[in-house]
């Protein structure tokens, strides 16, 4: 390993050479408190930016062994790293002169969830942060005073106020680890209560607008329904109270813009831990629960949707369903059959984003529509079978037809952005009518075959290469590509952050190369995959000398999700 003192001989040497003299840096340097690590040189100035890690030994750090002691502990702690690495970077980033790209620094954006990322590592108390910065330069001329400004003034301001425990307000990092502890117990505690959801009183709800996460100021803050309260103690928080959302089958009715979507919303999210201040730490969701929606357009490739539609006029086979352009009704129909067959054992659904003839038909519409000429058989009807038989539970927000409370367990009214249950006075409604709906409840095919069908065996066209490297090329948070091949995620909902993406562009990169010579078990190869991210983390889907890109942590079913909504399946 090189000293500091010969990175700064070799940059006095390359200053005002052309740009690719920079690629002379690449290696490692002792600085005092920490290594650095120029990982890859850009090729120009206005290329994508340089790839630089700081590693800060475990005595350097000084971080106390309790903080990084289990996964969830290790993940809050680098997480709020990254944010304090990120805070520190933005107030130096473009203050070296020059092209394109020269002066810029920039690490990981944390959003208001917590995530596993690439971005900051601890190991056994070793801190590494990965980051990026653009090698400064006048046109194409090497500006080695202003890269000497970023890696020996800023640089080593930027270690010393964000990734020294003796440097932080030891107060805050210790909240950060304690509310990870509280939530990783509350999450425990539903799963042994066999609740679905949880939603502590107190919580703040609403978001700031459509394109900010954070709180929304003087919002309604959220209070369970008394009937529906349950009490749990955490470990540093101490007792909480909130709605629990038991297994089975919850309907959340009211009028328009009194809160049912902005609950719905927050339990999605709720399969994420959340950071201090956003409303939504005590929000606990089943770490397997599936947002499901209409996805007009979606591509579907050998997806048994039969429980749903069936006897099609062109007789296309709904038991092994194929199409480049799903309609409503099958993009939802292969959205409930996928979840499952991926793991997730609870449903979310919005009315809103339904196909109508999917979700529900009424009695009057099978009276004068007979069940032979329709081949949709409504979620309604089968909802009801895949809980009690099967254990897949769904909350349902609804607003335009009775039909759903008569497969409910239990219903919560939104008024105002308080929450009510009303499940009592649904089942008085109901009394008396049970006949009136009977034909209405019997599905004709049994939603079994969701769990018990076959494996699904899957084989992808050779994807398209570059020097023998299949080319991703990623599009913001809603879609990659892949090959030639476009992937659209943006309507799998539950997808935060464009680090989430990234790492799926490689699970997808990983697939096909296993897939794409023969045909293979799905199930099998996604499982294989993900017990080795589980056990070797994001960074062995990169294999090589330095990862080129941050990623962030994905679910076993975002995976499945991504693999299913690509277009280059057999």
């Amino acid at each position: 390993m090189k000293q500091y003192i010969e990175l700064d001989k070799l940059l006095k040497s390359i200053n005002k050479k052309s740009y690719p003299a920079y690629k002379s840096l690449k290696g490692d340097y002792q600085f005092e408190g920490y290594i650095l690590d120029i990982c890859h040189v850009q090729g120009d100035p206005f290329a994508a930016p340089s790839k630089l890690s700081v590693c800060v030994k475990k005595a350097q750090a000084g971080f106390p062994e309790e903080y990084y002691s289990t996964g969830y502990r290790k993940t809050a702690l680098a997480d709020y790293l990254a944010r304090q690495f990120g805070r520190a970077v933005q107030k130096y980033s473009f203050q070296a002169e020059g092209s394109g790209k020269s002066g810029l620094l920039n690490v990981s954006r944390c959003g208001q969830e917590v995530l596993e990322r690439t971005a900051v590592e601890i190991d056994n108390g070793n801190i590494l942060v990965r980051f990026e910065a653009g090698f400064p330069a006048f046109g194409r001329t090497i500006n080695a005073e202003g890269l000497r400004k970023i890696l020996f003034n800023y640089l080593p301001e930027i270690v010393s106020q964000s990734l020294y425990y003796k440097n932080l307000n030891h107060a805050k990092v210790k909240s950060v680890i304690e509310l990870s502890e509280d939530q990783h117990v509350l999450r425990e505690e539903i799963q042994k209560r066999h609740l679905i959801a949880f939603v502590a009183n107190g919580s703040v709800l609403p978001r700031e607008s459509g394109i900010s996460q954070k709180p929304m100021a003087d919002a309604v803050v959220f209070k369970s329904p008394e009937s529906m309260e349950v009490e749990i103690e955490l470990p540093y928080k101490g007792k909480i109270k909130g709605m629990g959302i038991p297994e089975g089958i919850t309907l959340v009715v009211g009028g328009g813009y009194h809160g049912k979507s902005t609950l719905l919303k927050a339990l999605e999210q709720g399969i994420y831990q959340h950071i201090a201040g956003d409303g939504r730490e005590y929000v606990a969701t089943s770490e397997t629960a599936a947002k499901i929606r209409a996805e007009d357009g979606r591509a579907v490739s050998h997806v048994d949707i039969s429980p749903f539609i069936n006897n099609l006029p062109n007789e296309k086979n709904t038991v092994d369903f194929s199409t480049e352009d799903a309609s409503g009704s099958t993009s939802q129909a292969a959205n409930v059959a996928e979840a499952v067959c991926a793991g997730a054992k609870v449903l979310l659904i919005d009315e809103d984003t339904c196909a109508t003839n999917f979700m529900v038909r009424d009695a009057l519409m099978q009276e004068v529509v007979s069940g032979e000429h329709e081949p949709i058989t409504p979620f309604t009807m089968q909802a009801r079978e895949m809980y009690e038989k099967y254990g897949i539970s769904v909350i349902l927000v609804a607003g335009s037809s009775g039909s759903y409370f008569h497969i409910a367990d239990k219903v919560i009214q939104m008024d105002n952005y308080h929450a009510y249950d009303i499940t009592d006075k649904v089942q008085q409604v109901l009394k008396g009518r049970e006949n009136q709906y009977q034909e209405h409840m019997d599905a004709p095919v049994s939603a079994g075959v969701l769990f018990n069908g076959s494996r699904r065996m899957l084989e992808t066209r050779k994807a398209d290469r570059k020097k023998g490297q299949i080319k991703i090329k990623q599009s913001g948070k809603d879609s990659f590509s892949i090959g030639k091949e476009t992937v659209d995620l943006k309507y799998v909902e539950q997808l935060i952050d464009y680090e989430q993406v990234t790492t799926l562009s490689y699970c997808l990169k990983a697939l096909i190369e296993q897939m794409e010579t023969r045909k293979t078990d799905a199930v099998s190869t996604v499982d294989r995959l993900w017990a080795q991210i589980q056990a070797k983390g994001l960074k062995s889907l990169c294999p090589g000398s330095y990862l080129p890109v941050s990623m962030a942590q994905v679910r076993r079913q975002d995976i499945f999700a991504c693999l299913d909504r690509y277009r280059g399946i057999k």
